[in-house]
């Protein structure tokens, strides 16, 4: 297969870090965009079994990940901390401990499946219309979840309970502690529901982070919440999968594509940061409805186009 040139990667990298973030699915779009372009871009970025261009998106994912990691850095020390003393003290007390176990119990099941069948549904759906299908598909779920889910009454969302944690003496709470708070307080079921949506986005045209924050919507939380529990929930699981394949980018056939890899993970990591800086400002107030607009318009358009 052809190597991936700089410019290709430069694009990709920077549709990378912003679709995989906004809920919009970065694998359809990674799908989507060489088909349109056709000619040596379609060529050379086909996804397939040994792609150099899958190789790519794998050091791309990472550079996303490691991005989400930079961002969240001083809650997932927090939060890393306190799974260190629940396993310690064998006790699960504190927010950040409970946070912690939720957070690792949610992921077990997407990375079981990612195990089991993300190279199967690549293969048979990483191809343009199945992507522009499934793209459609998301922007309905999206959409519907603006329109059907149930919200928490406003004083009991925003009611904090700071009772389990050790007595401090005039520690000032920030904002991102009391959301922990909150989240903590998510059952155990509940959690793991929400970790399990991720599977949803093995199938390419459903966003990770958009089908992640559906589930939290459904469970009452607000999408300031959502949306931080799915970022949270994605770090790991990006990361884990990413470094998993990542040999496979040095194998010798994607060789020549190591450079471009390099510069496309850059731009990767940096589109992912801004990415999830504007995302988490923008969940304060605003809903996910034109993200849906936009996969709707983006699908149908792109099925009619491919299929007809």
């Amino acid at each position: 297969m052809s190597a991936v040139t700089y410019v290709e990667a430069i694009v990709v990298g920077a549709l990378q870090g912003v679709s995989e973030l906004f809920p919009v699915s970065s694998l359809g779009h990674s799908i989507l965009l060489p088909a349109w372009l056709g000619g040596q871009w379609q060529r050379d970025l086909s996804i397939g079994k040994d792609s150099p261009y899958l190789a790519v998106l794998v050091a791309m994912h990472v550079a996303t990940a490691l991005a989400l990691v930079l961002f969240f850095r001083k809650d997932w020390v927090r939060i890393i901390g306190g799974l260190w003393t629940s396993i310690r003290h064998r006790e699960v007390r504190t927010a950040d401990q409970r946070l912690a176990w939720l957070l690792v119990l949610a992921t077990i099941p997407v990375g079981l499946a990612g195990l089991l069948f993300e190279g199967l549904l690549r293969d048979h759906l990483g191809k343009p219309v199945p992507a522009a299908i499934f793209l459609t598909l998301n922007g309905g779920v999206l959409y519907a979840a603006e329109k059907f889910s149930r919200r928490k009454p406003a004083d009991e969302a925003d009611t904090v309970d700071f009772s389990t944690e050790d007595t401090l003496v005039m520690r000032a709470v920030s904002v991102e502690e009391a959301t922990d708070v909150r989240l903590a307080k998510l059952r155990v079921g509940e959690a793991v529901l929400i970790g399990a949506a991720q599977i949803l986005a093995l199938l390419p045209g459903i966003s990770r982070s958009g089908i992640t924050m559906v589930a939290g919507l459904r469970r009452g939380l607000g999408h300031e919440d959502a949306a931080r529990f799915a970022f949270l929930l994605a770090t790991p699981v990006i990361l884990a999968a990413g470094v998993l394949k990542m040999p496979t980018l040095f194998a010798p056939e994607n060789q020549a594509s190591l450079g471009p890899a390099l510069v496309g993970s850059l731009i990767a990591g940096v589109a992912s940061y801004i990415s999830v800086r504007f995302l988490t400002g923008y969940f304060e107030t605003r809903t996910l409805t034109p993200f849906a607009i936009y996969c709707v318009v983006a699908g149908i358009g792109s099925l009619i186009f491919f299929a007809v």
